[in-house]
């Protein structure tokens, strides 16, 4: 792992890294937020993790630069783990659009040419870098919280219903709640996994509460001003699949917000405050 960056923010370190991934044979950077209480932990201790993850076209600079969640880490010693949406470099296949290839991973495994070589961002977020990360950082895996905004809000949503053992916590601002239901879901699903409907159900959440997934809890903000919130997020299927299988989910409709960052920095506090209460 190579160190790319280290800035002292509310008495901690926002650190920037990158390391060679076996999982995408590529390089990938992520960032970490390390709070201060790091400096006084008795030897063994450890701190918890939050896990972010970024939406389309982002990179992990985005939520480390707009998020506002340092102050918030720092109160509650919180580490912030931000990853890549992608894999990056010049030798991996991209699209000209902005909703797939580069930038637009969702989070899956690909098994469709010419993307399964390097599009591996589920075993990447689920296995590789959470082992990278218990390696270097003072991070209890026993206390770990997930969430993310839009394309990452639907990754935090799946991993952690086909993860409910690992993940203490889980929340989201405006995500994809049902890729199987959106036209950004069927052309990265269809693209990345191949035409079968069936094999793209473990990759949406409404779908995998309807299979009999469970959370403990539930956390979304949206914003009604979303210009994405009708035709791809479909917010009201993930409120009652939830309702339906008796999961506690509160599912708030933030009046007048966007889909921006200063509709996530507005709540991320609250967010951080709340999974802070669940790991501690």
């Amino acid at each position: 792992m190579e160190t790319l960056s280290t800035n002292r923010s509310f008495g901690g370190v926002q650190g920037v890294y990158s390391h060679a991934s076996a999982e995408t044979g590529t390089g990938m950077t992520f960032s970490v937020y390390v709070p201060p209480q790091a400096a006084d932990l008795e030897p063994g201790a450890k701190l918890p993790v939050l896990w972010y993850l970024s939406g389309l076209t982002c990179t992990h600079a985005n939520v480390t630069e707009k998020g506002n969640f340092r102050a918030a880490c720092a109160e509650h010693g919180i580490i912030f783990v931000a990853p890549d949406t992608s894999p990056r470099g010049d030798d991996v296949p991209d699209d000209e659009a902005y909703d797939f290839g580069k930038g637009a991973g969702f989070f899956v495994d690909a098994v469709q040419e010419p993307w399964a070589a390097n599009f591996r961002m589920r075993s990447y977020i689920e296995s590789e870098l959470p082992a990278l990360i218990a390696e270097h950082f003072p991070a209890d895996m026993t206390r770990q919280g997930i969430t993310g905004h839009s394309m990452g809000g639907h990754g935090a949503l799946t991993i952690a219903l086909r993860n409910p053992d690992r993940f203490r916590s889980v929340s989201a601002f405006a995500p994809i709640a049902s890729p199987l239901a959106c036209p950004w879901g069927e052309k990265a699903l269809g693209g990345y996994l191949g035409p079968d409907r069936d094999t793209w159900r473990k990759h949406d959440a409404v779908a995998l509460i309807e299979d009999g997934a469970r959370l403990d809890h539930l956390l979304v903000d949206q914003g009604t001003a979303d210009n994405f919130l009708t035709e791809q997020l479909k917010t009201g299927l993930l409120a009652l699949a939830c309702r339906k299988a008796g999961i506690p989910a509160a599912i708030r409709m933030q009046e007048g917000y966007d889909h921006s960052y200063y509709f996530i920095e507005t709540f991320m506090a609250e967010h951080i405050g709340w999974h802070a209460e669940r790991l501690k």
